[in-house]
């Protein structure tokens, strides 16, 4: 083993704790799950107080995952439970998203009728401190779309750093690639670290879209009919990998397993106004990126027409819209994240997700 190795090692065991690195005793594994809810700080309030927070979770240590309706006071419902008790025949299976999502308006409502009539029952739903959060789509069932270059600085900013000179103005239409499917990672989980491969780990914050219905050939003046809700991602990336291997086709940079937290929850369309959304990434605390949806050169209703131009969108389907400018390899010098750095995505009006970076076992 290198010297650089023992020393990231040491800096991953001493600043993270044994928990996250998976030496724990069984006294404090409940402490130790990743996920369980005092990693949320605040339940952000919905916009104009309309809509629902649902996630995917598990209500028992070591128990299987299932659907959860985030209320305002920070209590969560567990739909197969409540839909049980109140005799409710759901239109989906309350352990799957994707299923919720392809139920369209039918099990939207039901969802809601649940949310309206458990918490009005103070003493029934559980307290997110006593729920784990997972990813809202633990197991995409396709690659998660994403969108490069969607703000004007962020562009400017990697031009002298990128490896590839060739494209030297925004272009005019979106720019998309996509991450693998295994990239997806919890909200509060770690993100895994391996410096025998890399040392460029960055971050990208990112509003991801979920799309609710079937499309293509989508109209722009219709694509938010489509759009089911939003969450917080975090297009987390291996610059090197991206740019100068494999011919510097960014697929690999930006698929490493764990590479794409995202949660803790899905605030659905009707709750979040994109004019009032900040995208945020905080490293150590240290805020690093900071900007507005309505300073993204292609806006929703653009980059959902276009990418659904003779391809089909399925419910379930995740489009990340780009990350503002402050990235790690732009700055001067470059910034890469190591063990026992925190990094922190919000999502204003919607949520924040905090990941650990923790070296591989």
């Amino acid at each position: 083993m290198d010297q650089r190795r023992r020393d990231l090692l040491k800096i991953g065991a001493t600043t993270m704790g044994g928990a996250l690195l998976g030496v724990h005793s069984q006294a404090n594994a409940e402490e130790a799950r990743p996920g369980l809810a005092d990693n949320v700080k605040s339940v952000p309030p919905l916009s104009g107080k309309v809509g629902l927070r649902i996630a995917t979770c598990k209500f028992k240590a070591n128990g299987a995952a299932g659907l959860g309706i985030v209320l305002d006071d920070g209590r969560v419902i567990d739909v197969q439970t409540e839909a049980k008790r109140m005799g409710m025949r759901l239109a989906f299976a309350p352990n799957s998203m994707v299923s919720l999502l392809a139920s369209g308006d039918a099990g939207l409502a039901q969802a809601k009728a649940l949310a309206d009539k458990a918490g009005a029952m103070k003493s029934r739903p559980m307290a997110v401190s006593q729920v784990e959060f997972l990813s809202p789509i633990p197991r995409p069932e396709r690659n998660i779309y994403c969108v490069g270059w969607n703000y004007v600085e962020h562009f400017e900013e990697g031009k002298e750093a990128r490896a590839d000179k060739a494209v030297t103005k925004l272009p005019d239409h979106p720019v998309f690639f996509t991450k693998g499917t295994h990239t997806m990672n919890g909200p509060f989980h770690p993100i895994p670290y391996d410096p025998t491969f890399t040392e460029t780990a960055d971050w990208e914050a990112e509003l991801a879209v979920v799309i609710g219905k079937r499309g293509r050939n989508i109209p722009e003046e219709k694509a938010m009919d489509y759009v089911f809700g939003y969450s917080a991602f975090n297009d987390t990336t291996v610059r090197e990998v991206q740019q100068k291997r494999h011919g510097g086709q960014w697929f690999k940079g930006k698929s490493l397993d764990g590479y794409g937290p995202m949660g803790p929850w899905i605030v659905t369309a009707a709750g979040v106004n994109l004019d009032d959304v900040r995208i945020i990434c905080r490293v150590n605390n240290v805020e690093k990126q900071n900007a507005s949806y309505k300073q993204m050169y292609f806006k929703i209703p653009r980059i959902i027409a276009e990418l659904s131009r003779g391809l089909t969108l399925e419910p379930g389907d995740i489009i990340a819209t780009g990350t503002p400018p402050g990235v790690g390899y732009s700055r001067k010098p470059p910034e890469f994240l190591r063990p026992g750095d925190i990094v922190e995505t919000e999502i204003t009006g919607v949520g924040i997700i905090r990941n650990p970076v923790a070296l591989e076992a």
